[in-house]
């Protein structure tokens, strides 16, 4: 990701003096750095909170303490260079740097967005969901010049050689095809349904939490990066198999999300609607700073992220409660997607509030044209966080209060068609 040339220098910089013997030096730089990109660190103490990998291990049991040491039991406060040094390490665990940096040189565009899940939390391993007789849910692999990306495609059991829509589903970090089909359960309303899913899988080459990156310019392009290996996938697919080709959809989780938002965009001509769950809009961030800042608050100004003319309909949810990816993205990723169909022609607006019983309220609110051609639905879940609305608990990241994201993101596909 490309960072102010001024940040750069100062995190080269405090990364040597992190490395070498200089920790209070690296924390002063990394806090100049910091203030240079507008984000202001917490400064270090005894009684900061550190941030943890959602994918933390156990703790092991305390050691039971030796006769030798039974007297030293109180243990002294840290050193002010004992405490830099933990300010420092503990700012690049936020940035994702992987332990034992030390042991490689430094590379500033390795730098990845730390995860959208919420810190502490480990992600259960996915219940394999039971394949139907006659289903399959097959492997593949994908290569272009941007690289290899590996996918599971879910051939439903009432396939017979007829055509049927494609959806192309991206996961969220952490996860991978097999998590992400047993969380929305996709998989089960593609039997119901008769379409192909398709889901890509990230590698920890590309992001060391699997995350898509979306916030890298590269991967904001058509025909390079990681949006020219989705739509690859998506063609392959479709190549290979007998795919009504005006039924092409895409549709993800957070990251996920983001980046279907990003593949939607640039390739018009491929997918017919795009569905996203507690995303961003197109082209939110450019570099660490920015995406923080997107997460955190609500992304850049509108005229810095304007999507291209003669998008693609959209259905959205978020959740109000999301403390991960702020609400404030949903509302201005309906409003990006509605401007760029609309031409700046005025669209109908109407809004529903409904509730699932036993589970969570929404309110639901349509975007349409005069002649009432649907530009998109935004669903605002009341109480919910950042997941997966109505998912299945077999997978990471899902609020089975509802509603039901994957069935009305298939009504709404199906709506556009």
């Amino acid at each position: 990701m490309k960072l102010p040339l001024n940040m750069l220098a100062q995190m080269r910089a405090a990364t040597r003096n992190l490395l070498g013997s200089g920790p209070a030096a690296a924390t002063e730089a990394i806090q100049q750095a910091l203030s240079a990109a507008g984000l202001a660190p917490q400064a270090a103490s005894t009684q900061q909170q550190p941030m943890r990998d959602i994918n933390q291990p156990p703790a092991p049991p305390p050691a039971q303490p030796s006769a030798a040491t039974q007297p030293q039991a109180d243990a002294a406060p840290p050193t002010p260079a004992q405490a830099a040094q933990d300010f420092a390490q503990d700012f690049m665990a936020r940035l994702g740097v992987p332990a034992g940096l030390g042991q490689h040189s430094f590379d500033m565009p390795s730098f990845e967005l730390p995860n959208f899940h919420p810190p502490g939390f480990n992600a259960p391993a996915a219940t394999p969901a039971e394949i139907p007789a006659g289903a399959q849910f097959i492997d593949g692999v994908y290569r272009n010049h941007a690289g290899t990306r590996s996918y599971k495609l879910y051939i439903p059991s009432s396939y017979h050689g007829q055509a049927m829509p494609l959806i192309v589903m991206l996961h969220g970090c952490t996860q991978n095809p097999d998590d992400f089909a047993a969380g929305t359960q996709m998989n089960a309303l593609a039997e119901e349904k008769e379409c192909f899913v398709v889901y890509p899988a990230q590698t920890q080459g590309a992001n060391s939490s699997r995350c898509w990156n979306w916030f890298n310019a590269i991967d904001q392009q058509r025909d390079q990066g990681e949006p020219s290996l989705i739509a690859g996938i998506a063609r392959q697919v479709i190549d290979d198999y007998p795919v009504n080709e005006r039924e092409v959809f895409v549709a993800g989780l957070s990251a996920g999300g983001a980046m279907a938002v990003i593949v939607g965009t640039l390739y018009p001509d491929l997918f017919a609607a795009v569905g996203v769950h507690s995303g961003l809009p197109f082209a939110s961030a450019q570099d660490l700073p920015s995406a923080l800042a997107a997460m955190k608050g609500g992304a850049m100004p509108n005229a810095q992220r304007k999507a291209p003319a003669g998008g693609v309909p959209i259905i959205v949810f978020h959740g109000d409660r999301d403390t991960t990816v702020n609400p404030r993205n949903g509302d201005e990723l309906i409003a990006q997607g509605v401007r760029s169909q609309s031409g700046g022609k005025a669209a109908k607006a109407a809004s529903v509030d409904g509730s699932v019983p036993n589970g969570h309220r929404y309110t639901r609110t349509t975007h349409s044209q005069a002649d009432g051609s649907p530009l998109g639905e935004h669903w605002v879940i009341h109480g919910a966080g950042h997941a997966w609305s109505g998912g299945s608990d077999n997978g990471s990241y899902t609020d089975g209060k509802g509603p039901d994201a994957s069935r009305e993101m298939l009504r709404f596909f199906k709506t556009v068609s």
